[in-house]
């Protein structure tokens, strides 16, 4: 990012009330221009009331939002429900925003080729998969051609296939210059596509930073029983292998030392390796550690107000 690229977004101090429910609070974040950022966190941590604050569809009770928008055409959103109707098909659909946008007819082609759906022009909603109906929405959004993509929660409800397609599309859409903020309650969804990565926890930011720092700071492991886990981690240390940490159950869990240097340091050390286990870390554990409760529920969200 640079003094020409202004941020996609950048967020300071956002704070949302409903009379006596705080939705979110103190939010800070900023989602770098020509970068997919994730905002990720538990249902019900306020990750779409910040981006309906963000899309000026929320007013916010305080703090400022500023971004790469010259025109509200600049940025294209997929929200929850989807917006399709019923009893048009795909095409018909895609046409009507097209006029109301006024976009040429063409355009509605263009997308229908860009997100995958020129096949199946004429199909319904209500015979859409899950996939195709994330699909239709995202075509919707991209019929201004627009900057920056907004996506609430475009993972929900995708099989595989389709969420490796919306990956490699959205890291396609960065590499073109433009950029992308979408929500998850999952880590594992977005880490394929998103560099940037928030996790929203009870209304405020828990983390910000790229996907490799927040990694870096979860390492997998590997789990060692030993006859004596105290001279393993001391011996370990000395070669300058300190991230070594004795579980309940006496075994140690390790970091940054390869199988075979463990047991080169357990040889120096006199120490008998029973077992070694690996213990990757599933991008959802991590998740789970930053994003533990810490306060009582809210009291529950009137009706139709998003969280």
């Amino acid at each position: 990012m640079t003094a020409e690229q202004p941020p996609a977004f950048a967020v300071r101090g956002l704070t949302k009330r409903y009379d006596l429910v705080t939705a979110v609070e103190g939010v800070d974040f900023t989602a770098p221009s020509g970068t997919v950022t994730a905002l990720v966190g538990p249902r019900g941590a306020g990750k779409t009331t910040i981006l309906r604050v963000l899309l000026g569809l929320v007013e916010a009770s305080s703090g400022t939002v500023t971004g790469r928008r010259e025109s509200p055409r600049d940025v294209g959103a997929v929200l929850t429900p989807r917006g399709l109707h019923p009893r048009r098909g795909a095409r018909a659909h895609l046409s009507v925003y097209a006029a109301a946008l006024r976009v040429p007819p063409r355009r509605v082609w263009e997308v229908l080729g860009l997100v995958g759906l020129d096949e199946d022009t004429e199909i319904k909603p209500d015979a859409m998969s899950s996939g195709q109906r994330t699909r239709l929405a995202l075509a919707t959004a991209l019929l201004a051609d627009p900057k920056v993509l907004v996506l609430d929660d475009p993972m929900a409800g995708l099989d595989h296939t389709e969420h490796g397609w919306l990956q490699d599309f959205l890291r396609k859409h960065a590499r073109r210059g433009g950029s992308a903020l979408l929500t998850a309650e999952s880590l594992a969804a977005v880490l394929p596509a998103a560099e940037h990565i928030v996790v929203v926890h009870e209304g405020g930011v828990a983390y910000e930073g790229s996907a490799t720092r927040l990694r870096r700071g979860h390492p997998d492991r590997l789990v060692v029983a030993a006859s004596t886990p105290v001279a393993l981690a001391t011996g370990l240390a000395a070669e300058g292998y300190t991230d070594s940490v004795i579980r309940p159950d006496g075994r140690l869990a390790i970091a940054e030392a390869n199988e075979a240097q463990i047991k080169a340091a357990a040889d120096s050390a006199r120490v008998r390796i029973e077992s070694i286990i690996p213990d990757p870390i599933h991008p959802d554990r991590v998740l789970a550690s930053l994003t533990k409760p810490t306060r009582v529920a809210s009291p529950p969200m009137p009706y139709g107000i998003p969280r």
